[in-house]
């Protein structure tokens, strides 16, 4: 017998204050329903409407915005019901786990007491404030924050993002509520505290019995913690399903797309981006909204907005299913090429060795005192990188490990603190002014944030010709040029005469790089690039990366923290924990017999867009916290959250005395770690391995 639903919704529909033409439906008809202990996964790109039904679910929406349709828990009406009500049944009976949690707590108000709150508020008899701050020490402890009582007693702005979110969740879960609503719990977040965040969130879903609705845009995460899924384009749920047959048998043209869009640690495949962008609320046609995008589209597709049909609970807002019978996303979009996997020859481009670097304390910055040393942190220890001519190198790490550091030491073509930096056979210790605007051209950088590297009010055209003008580029070659770069990164010549705000994210990070490459560098640096990007957008990207590679030849240091997009994209890759290198080499040895335990612990921590294969796994989940920059220790810096380390017997002192470093530890060319007791080729640790004359020990 199924069990009865604790949330109803039915007909939801959200609108916005518009301008001329009235009000914006970002919301257009959503319904579905949630029962105990069950999660559903709300998919789909950005502007599809999920983060507006998740909060007009709670009454949480701004105000202007204007809701309809039914939402019922438990058997009551929500919408329309007065705001005192409704605060009353929020937090107690339904809670929300936000994106971005440090604009969701209170900056002046320590952890335990507003988790105390949360308890004081809805519990009857209401908790003395010393017992509240006790079950939120307990609930912080339950969500798997390491140290609660620290955690509890500090202000939002002293934690990590990890820690904030699990410290959301335990906020979430304090007074049994029967639904949870989380929007994007793991955005933004590495691979290893997107585990610890998940692991909190299924715990805490289990203790309470809640029904759970997960909103994200990451489809792994969808595929290992999902019951069913809803996929959401512009405003309206196109397909429904149980997870595995979603995955495997997806209805909806969109749906397919967005799987092929995704890449995949376990294989490098070609991807498939989605041509086009989602239209604007308000801005959909008489006919199926994915129809100016859809390779299967007909004309009755035109006509008329198609409603959810199918049988078996597997429903899709589709007039031609049909048509996708057997055919696979290369077969309907665009598939970029296969990635170039032949290791280019010859001398380093890039050469990186003993990279140390440190930055000054806040407010320690001025004349140091006679006799007393300026106080820095040590962000850098030792970095040791190359990169060859037509060769993408990934550096990989989580955040904290120094990536983008090392990114700015480099392209800063000046005298590193310690250790050596190489470019085109210079040392950057002997370069003089002149040397530095020559070699200035050979190396761009794109970053993390377009916006924050484009002039918004300059336009497209003049934003791409800055580098060459700088350069004192003839006008004729500058014309000639900006339509040329512009076309090559997927750009219409006409919007040369647009500025940044009037493109979306991809667009923009498509006209940075047109801007990169306007001065033909030898070398690319690239910070995060795609990490903001919805998957469909960032497939795009990453197509356009890789054929601009093999067009113009520029080499790329690639710096990210998703491992599937390296596997995608990089030949070869380094890994960096605490400002050290601690493993490198190519990209197919690596991710197959991986040596440091830290490099384990990341891929294990990614999660696979296939509901069988990454619930098959077994994930590592690294416990606590990495070191603080500048925070010193002897011996190996990852110790404290090694499972080699903790299972070693007396030899483990030669950890805790000694800094391991880089070996070679494989029969592939430049496979290195930095690790005392590396893991062999089969995945088996030193204190597994067996003895001569014994048998293996049973894992």
């Amino acid at each position: 017998m199924t069990a009865p639903a604790v949330l109803e919704v039915e007909d939801l529909r959200v609108s916005y204050p518009g301008a001329a033409r009235g009000p914006l439906p970002v919301v257009r008809g959503v319904g579905f329903a949630l029962r105990r202990g069950e999660v559903l996964g709300l998919v789909g790109e950005s502007g599809a409407g999920k983060t507006a039904t998740a909060l007009a679910l709670l009454g949480l929406l701004p105000p202007g915005a204007r809701v309809t349709g039914s939402v019922r828990l438990l058997g009551q009406e929500l919408v329309g019901l007065p705001s005192g009500e409704l605060a009353r049944l929020r937090g107690r009976r339904i809670a929300m786990v936000f994106q971005d949690p440090l604009a969701a707590f209170n900056p002046v108000q320590r952890l335990g007491d507003q988790i105390g709150e949360a308890l004081r508020i809805h519990q009857r008899p209401r908790p003395t404030r010393e017992s509240a701050r006790a079950r939120a020490c307990e609930l912080l402890e339950g969500a798997g924050v390491p140290d609660p009582d620290r955690v509890a007693h500090s202000y939002p702005h002293e934690l990590s993002g990890g820690l904030r979110q699990r410290a959301m969740i335990a906020m979430a879960i304090a007074n049994d509520p029967d639904v949870i609503v989380a929007d994007e719990p793991t955005s933004a977040l590495d691979a290893t505290v997107q585990a610890q965040v998940l692991d909190a969130l299924e715990s805490a879903r289990r203790a309470t019995g809640a029904a759970l609705l997960l909103v994200s845009h990451d489809l792994g995460v969808i595929a290992g913690a999902a019951d069913r899924v809803a996929v959401m384009y512009a405003g309206r749920v196109v397909e429904t399903a149980p997870v595995h047959a979603l995955f495997a048998r997806p209805r909806m043209p969109y749906t397919l797309g967005l799987l092929g869009s995704v890449p995949r640690l376990d294989a490098a495949v070609p991807l498939t981006p989605i041509p086009g962008v989602p239209p604007a609320p308000g801005g959909t046609g008489p006919g199926c909204s994915f129809a100016p995008r859809c390779p299967v589209a007909a004309r009755e597709c035109r006509t008329g907005e198609p409603e959810l049909a199918g049988a078996g609970g597997h429903l899709a807002a589709c007039v031609r299913p049909g048509a996708l019978a057997g055919r696979t996303a290369p077969d309907l979009f665009p598939a970029s090429a296969p990635p170039h996997r032949t290791p280019p020859d010859g001398a380093p481009l890039l050469r990186v060795e003993g990279l140390a670097t440190s930055y000054p304390l806040p407010g320690r910055s001025g004349p140091r005192l006679r006799g007393r040393p300026r106080a820095v942190r040590r962000v850098l220890e030792r970095v040791d990188l190359e990169v060859r001519r037509g060769e993408t190198v990934a550096l990989v790490g989580e955040s904290g490990s120094g990536k983008t550091s090392t990114l700015r030491e480099i392209v800063a073509l000046a005298a590193p603190e310690s250790g050596t930096i190489e470019l085109a056979g210079h040392d950057t210790r002997a370069l003089s002014r002149a040397d530095v605007r020559r070699l200035r051209g050979s190396v761009q950088i794109l970053v993390q944030d377009p916006m924050a590297s484009l002039d918004p009010r300059m336009r497209v055209a003049d934003i791409v010709a800055e580098p060459l003008r700088a350069q004192r580029a003839p006008r004729q070659t500058i014309a000639a040029r900006v339509p040329d770069l512009l076309r090559r990164v997927g750009l219409d010549a006409s919007d040369a005469q647009r500025r940044p705000h009037e493109f979306s994210g991809g667009q923009r990070q498509r006209i940075a790089l047109a801007r990169a490459l306007a001065v033909r560098p030898d070398l690319l640096l690239l910070d995060e690039p795609v990490s903001a990007l919805d998957v469909s957008v960032q497939a795009g990207i990453l197509d356009l990366l890789r054929r601009l590679r093999a067009e113009l030849g520029p080499a790329c240091l690639f710096v990210t923290h998703d491992l599937a997009v390296v596997r995608q994209i990089a030949d070869r890759v380094v890994v960096m924990y605490a400002g050290r290198t601690v493993e490198s080499g190519p990209v197919a040895e690596v991710y197959a017999s991986p040596r440091h335990p830290y490099t384990r612990a990341l891929l294990s921590a990614v999660a696979l867009p296939d509901p069988v294969a990454e619930r098959a796994r077994a994930r590592v989940v690294l416990p606590g916290e990495p070191p603080a920059a500048g925070e010193r220790s002897a011996g190996c810096r990852f110790r404290g959250r090694c499972a080699v380390y903790a299972a070693l017997g007396p030899e483990r002192r030669v950890c805790e005395r000694e800094t391991p470093t880089p070996g070679e530890v494989g029969p592939a060319v430049r496979h290195t770690a930095a690790c005392h007791f590396p893991y062999d080729a089969k995945g088996v640790p030193p204190r597994l391995r067996a003895e001569p004359g014994e048998h293996p020990p049973v894992r």
